[in-house]
């Protein structure tokens, strides 16, 4: 993770970036990069989004979109200086003790926010 972000970072600074990396900026640009890879699967029923990675064309563009999503993430991270599987970590651990598992339920239901 941290080789990535330094990878990142020196791609931005070799072409003097660094000045629009703003946390409001990266944030920006982060959520327009979420809202490309929502367009691939927009109009799918649950079906053809569960198949999406089986046509070679749609299975690249998502993975681009992933790639972008997280590249801007870790930038932001990194301005922050947030460590994200740090974060991560703290809020699967906050998460288990407000959704603990009901006894007996297999398969609890999905919380609306985490």
């Amino acid at each position: 993770m941290a080789a990535l972000q330094r990878r990142l970072a020196e791609f931005a600074a070799a072409r003097a970036w660094q000045p629009y990396h703003t946390p409001k900026n990266l944030v920006a640009a982060l959520s327009v990069e979420a809202s490309e890879l929502v367009e691939i699967f927009q109009w799918l029923t649950p079906e053809e989004s569960a198949r999406v990675m089986a046509d070679p064309e749609t299975a690249f563009r998502v993975t681009d979109e992933v790639a972008d999503v997280l590249a801007y993430l870790l930038q932001l991270c990194q301005v922050l200086g947030v460590d994200p599987l740090a974060a991560l970590a703290a809020k699967i651990d906050r998460n288990e003790r407000r959704f603990p598992v009901p006894d007996g339920t297999r398969n609890p239901p999905s919380p609306e926010r985490n």
